[in-house]
């Protein structure tokens, strides 16, 4: 078993900072080595903020670092699966954010290059899975608690605090679909245990005229339908006045399991001159926070033990990516269309 992990990650925007951050001061087991990202002057901050000793701005470079056991790919998109290949090119176990890729040939790319490494382990970055509430409800599903699964309703709504970064990244985020709700679409596959069949998406621009001229929505949904007969229905936007909100509902032949209905960052109840409320998590990072953590836990002990993840894999990827843009095309074209 190794004793310590050496990691080196790349990127350091918002959510790469999140896990430079975490991998720095919160996962045990490992060490952040190194950091890489585009911009010098903020991987030395960075750098000396959390103490790192090695520092690139290309990723190659970073990759041939010999100490390194696994990487971090923490950076825009369509860099993903080339940044795959590269890392396991030089030997390092691999942890990306989603998406796996800006396409499906990517996706598929990228699933040759982690079948060709098959020492190697490959973790993809869907987080909400490392949540507890979501982990046990899971749990409950597999141990047949609720029946049958006949339904996941998935809400994954942004704060309309950040639209001003929400709508300077909107021309690369690959649109709603792509760039959210494959969160709610991973979910959807993970609770009902099958992949999707059919998905009829539709949505509409409310608010920022930036969305038409991409031919995106601010506010969109989609119906699935999928291989077992389970339906789920998904909705996103940008725009939630209150916070980071996310719900999800699952029900099933003999039960329902409700998650965050009301986002509320703890338990405190306020009572003034406004009337009663809970203060939402003022957006997904505080939200998500000790997920990122978990996942990156979970990341460290493959490594360390040598195994690897069960029920996520680089396919779990493709197949939501997929998903995903086959719900963007059936948002642009109005009608139902199959996966395959």
């Amino acid at each position: 078993m190794m004793k310590t992990v050496k990691i080196g990650s790349v990127g350091l925007g918002r959510l790469g900072y999140e896990h430079a951050c975490n991998l720095a001061t919160q996962v045990p087991g490992c060490e952040l080595a190194a950091i890489c990202d585009a911009d010098e002057k903020r991987v030395k901050e960075v750098a000396e903020e959390l103490g790192v000793a090695n520092t690139y701005t290309d990723f190659e470079e970073m990759c041939k670092n010999p100490e390194l056991d696994a990487v971090a790919i923490v950076t825009p998109s369509f860099l993903h699966t080339q940044q795959i290949e590269t890392a396991m090119k030089y030997g390092k176990h691999v942890f990306c954010e989603k998406p796996l890729g800006t396409d499906v040939a990517q996706c598929k790319d990228a699933e040759k290059v982690v079948a060709a490494h098959p020492d190697l382990i490959f973790q993809l970055g869907f987080m909400r899975r490392f949540d507890k509430s979501y982990a046990d409800a899971k749990r409950r599903i597999d141990n047949g608690d609720i029946g049958k699964v006949v339904l996941v309703r998935s809400y994954t709504q942004d704060p309309r605090s950040t639209i001003e970064s929400t709508l300077k990244f909107a021309p690369h985020s690959g649109g709603q679909y792509l760039d959210m709700c494959v969160h709610d679409i991973d979910l959807i596959r993970w609770f009902t245990g099958s992949d999707i069949k059919n998905v009829w998406a539709i949505g509409s621009v409310f608010e920022f005229d930036l969305y038409k001229e991409l031919n995106d929505a601010d506010n969109a949904c989609a119906t699935v339908q999928c291989d077992n007969g389970a339906m789920g229905f998904m909705f996103t936007n940008r725009t939630h006045a209150a916070g980071s909100n996310v719900e999800t509902e699952i029900i099933g032949t003999k039960g329902t399991l409700r998650i965050a209905n009301v986002g509320a960052q703890n338990l405190l109840n306020i009572v003034d001159e406004h009337g009663s409320r809970e203060e939402y998590y003022p957006d997904f990072m505080s939200r998500w926070h000790e997920a990122f953590v978990a996942e990156m836990t979970a990341f460290v002990g493959h490594v360390k033990n040598g195994t690897k993840p069960a029920d996520l894999t680089v396919y779990d990827g493709t197949a939501v990516s997929e998903a995903a843009y086959r719900c963007k095309e059936s948002f642009e074209t109005g009608k139902m269309l199959p996966i395959r």
